[in-house]
């Protein structure tokens, strides 16, 4: 099979589509999120304690030097604590969607399986065992 068709073949599959399609949906989903955390959730909860907005928390490693136009170094874990609340909401919403998908597509009671053959044979044998017996 040349490259082109195993790649067609690969490409096609309906897995492969379906997961390019959630990954595009979850790329979408993803700055929805950001945008909530960022301008509804955060600037609420500043408000609440003092007015400190969390992606301006940060440890400066090494300040900037503006003769030299050197940026400064910093550990910016306010941004880092923004994108854990983005990741609890994410995870939040993610929850509540597979629960509601399960809910509507709840599966049929599956039938008992079928006895395998030769507990069928078996069966049989016993049977035909007892009705001699009765003779």
């Amino acid at each position: 099979m040349s490259f082109v068709a195993e790649f067609k073949q690969f490409a096609l599959r309906g897995n492969v589509v379906d997961l390019a399609v959630g990954v595009v949906i979850g790329a979408a989903f993803g700055k929805i999120v950001t945008s909530l955390v960022d301008n509804i959730i955060m600037p609420p909860i500043g408000w609440l304690i003092g007015g400190i907005d969390f992606s301006d928390w940060k440890w400066v490693l090494k300040p900037a030097d503006a003769v030299a136009k050197k940026a400064e170094v910093a550990v910016q874990y306010g941004v880092f604590i923004n994108v854990l609340i983005q990741f609890v909401i994410v995870a939040i919403a993610i929850f509540i969607v597979v629960k509601a998908i399960n809910r509507l597509t709840r599966r049929e009671e599956e039938a008992p399986a079928a006895p395998a053959a030769d507990v069928v044979l078996l069966t049989e044998i016993r049977d035909l065992l007892r009705s001699q017996q009765g003779r």
